[in-house]
């Protein structure tokens, strides 16, 4: 492999292309039990159970590699034993009960000025008539985390929609209270909104800097491309205007971080192009989500877009990696997350926290397993008034947990990738299996190399590379 702090572009190209083909081959599941990758001078070796990433001599790998060509997992399993690389389960079949929240979204306004054909939201009103929050509801929503929240804890209150700044009023008065209620019971907390970023102003720059709210605005390329796909109803574009409104925030945020989200359709592949314009914009991170759960499936990825995508995410990488070795911050929000998630052992049975550590409330005051659910029956859990429904909530958690799932019960990654965002699954079924497998497998792949050419990116935290003894647990990372 050339060095990567001294790829020119076109060799970028083809990196990019080739190990996304070696990726879709080599990230096949062949095994429930371990994913093996060659990567430098050693093989790796992926033991699913905790998400243990070890170096292996090559003949060791190449013993795994036979017993996984056999598929023979009675064999892998006496692999493991004899080279002291088995441990208890780390995840058994018992999904969590009765758990309490730590993170609440509110869509304090579940309406919206934008007409984007792939809202799940149905251009903001969830495919009912528009309204707001009521300051009341909002300050319930508080009072009820609080009270489900040890002194002490660390809670999460986010602002979507919807736009949420359309209700901008109440959305102010709620953070306030919150932040009062806080500091004066000894809480923890953080603050987030996601926003089209067709409302903001100066006073919002200094609001949220003042709150440190991590800012989310929606971003789907550049000017042409967002246009398209992000116009006002009226059919005008809104890109000139949401990156003035911003640009007072990306000059302010030191407590505030202002990242962008581009939810990626078969009209704005050009990753790289994308990444490289917001972050010479100084946004703090920029990520990118494809559309895989349209209400009227247009703008959907099919498998063909899927492998494109899986090309320009692995182009943003190597450019990751590029700079990294560098000395070169560049903030690729969804490699950084994977390394972080590699770095401290994430196993997880479930993809995140909805219906459990974090709950989505609509304007009225229900309550889903997440902001995706907002007035829709199958992630209804409750309410404000009456609180969660213990035997929804439970049967919700039971039937989500990964075990459940075909065919994530078979598949290496499922630890890692948790099944799949429940509201695409339940909407589509799971058709991205095979992308999310090959970016997973190259991001263990970023993580060998950089662990191995710049260990001082990981230095913040634990070693980033182990021999034979594993790695205490780091238990579940917190669910929201």
């Amino acid at each position: 492999m050339p060095a990567l702090n001294s790829l020119p572009a076109s060799n970028a190209q083809e990196m990019s292309r080739a190990l996304a083909q070696q990726a879709a081959i080599a990230a096949r599941p062949r095994s429930c039990q371990i994913h093996l990758l060659a990567n430098g001078p050693e093989p790796q070796m992926l033991v699913v159970n905790g998400s243990q990433l070890y170096h292996l001599p090559p003949e060791l790998a190449a013993r795994f590699d036979g017993a996984r060509a056999q598929r023979d997992e009675t064999l892998i399993g006496a692999l493991l034993a004899e080279n002291g690389l088995d441990a208890p389960p780390a995840i058994d079949d018992l999904p969590i009960r009765d758990p309490l929240p730590h993170a609440f979204s509110l869509a304090i306004a579940q309406k919206c000025n934008l007409g984007c054909g792939y809202c799940y939201a149905q251009q903001g009103d969830f495919g009912g008539p528009s309204k707001n929050m009521s300051l009341d509801t909002a300050i319930r929503a508080v009072d009820w985390l609080l009270k489900k929240t040890s002194p002490g804890g660390k809670i999460n209150l986010a602002f979507l929609g919807g736009e949420p700044l359309a209700n901008r009023k109440v959305l102010r008065a709620a953070t306030e209270y919150a932040a009062a209620q806080a500091t004066a019971k000894n809480f923890k907390l953080g603050f987030s909104i996601t926003t089209n970023g067709t409302l903001l102003n100066e006073d919002d720059a200094d609001f949220f800097e003042t709150y440190g709210f991590a800012v989310t605005v929606s971003l789907d390329g550049t000017r042409k491309i967002h246009d398209l796909l992000r116009p006002f109803k009226n059919g005008a574009g809104s890109f000139d205007r949401i990156i003035a409104n911003t640009a007072p925030l990306l000059k302010r945020q030191k407590c505030m971080q202002v990242s962008a989200r581009v939810t990626v359709t078969p009209s704005n592949l050009d990753l790289p192009a994308t990444l490289d314009t917001f972050i010479g914009m100084g946004f703090h991170s920029v990520g990118f989500s494809p559309l895989l759960n349209a209400p009227d499936s247009q703008g959907e990825m099919d498998a063909a877009h899927l492998v494109e995508l899986l090309e320009a995410m692995i182009a943003c990488g190597l450019a990751f990696e590029q700079h990294t070795l560098r000395g070169v911050r560049y903030p690729f929000a969804n490699l950084l997350g994977a390394l972080r998630e590699l770095h401290r052992g994430t196993h997880r049975p479930y993809p995140c926290g909805a219906g459990a550590g974090y709950l989505g409330v609509s304007a009225d005051g229900a309550l889903s397993a997440c902001h995706r659910f907002v007035d829709a029956e199958e992630g209804k859990l409750g309410d404000l008034v009456l609180g969660i429904d213990a035997s929804r909530q439970n049967r919700w958690l039971a039937e989500r947990h990964v075990h459940t799932q075909e065919p994530c019960r078979h598949c290496w990654a499922r630890y890692l990738c948790g099944g799949g965002c429940h509201h695409e699954v339940l909407a589509r079924g799971r058709t991205a299996c095979d992308y999310i497998r090959s970016w997973l497998h190259y991001a263990l792949q970023a993580y060998g190399r950089l662990s191995r050419l710049h260990p001082a990116f990981f230095s913040d935290n634990e070693p980033a590379s182990w021999e034979w003894a594993p790695r205490p647990s780091a238990g579940l990372p917190e669910n929201s």
